[in-house]
């Protein structure tokens, strides 16, 4: 969830943007698999057709079997991989936004997710049923600092981005404020 909030009709309205799929490092990791399928690719072919596409390599010099036909196989998985990675990136999966309106009373849960008939995630509420703001904590090798909101006759409801854990100290600020907002009790610190 990003740190920043806004707030308007004097402290009425709380909306949370959350980062989904378009996060510098989705950017990057999609960049870098896309360059380095396409060389494989075109080395692959290079081999083939002994025809050099690459400028800062000779790949004509490979024997295309075995050598041009696995490196196309790498050419080709990693170019579908970096296609996925730049739709996901394109359709923003994750992305959205969590509106707490006190002056309706409702609480709205926004996501973007795949293209289809359910693209859009919503989850409106009311805020008479919301029980409580949880925090979930988990450490070590694979930390897990989570922000969930408790309604009654449902699941929790998690509010965080997925990715990189915010630091306890934004979690903490997050939840409290959000507790104090909603009136309603904090869970789990």
């Amino acid at each position: 969830m990003a740190a920043q909030t806004t707030s308007s009709s004097e402290s009425l309205v709380l909306r949370q943007p959350v980062l989904g799929a378009r996060r510098f490092s989705n950017y990057f990791w999609a960049t870098v698999v896309s360059v380095g399928a396409t060389g494989f690719f075109l080395a692959s072919i290079s081999s083939y057709t002994k025809t050099n596409f690459l400028p800062f390599s000779d790949p004509t010099q490979l024997v295309f079997v075995p050598q041009g036909l696995v490196m196309g196989f790498y050419g080709t998985a990693g170019l579908l991989l970096a296609t996925y990675l730049w739709l996901t990136i394109s359709w923003d999966l994750g992305g959205g936004y969590n509106e707490f309106n006190k002056e309706k009373g409702e609480v709205k849960i926004f996501r973007w997710g795949f293209p289809g008939k359910d693209r859009k995630v919503e989850v409106d509420l009311k805020t008479s049923d919301v029980q409580a703001v949880k925090v979930t904590l988990r450490e070590g090798v694979n930390p897990r600092r989570s922000l969930y909101l408790k309604v009654k006759g449902m699941r929790d409801i998690p509010l965080t981005r997925v990715g990189q854990p915010m630091t306890l100290a934004e979690l903490e600020n997050e939840a409290a404020g959000l507790a104090k907002f909603l009136s309603v009790p904090l869970e789990g610190l």
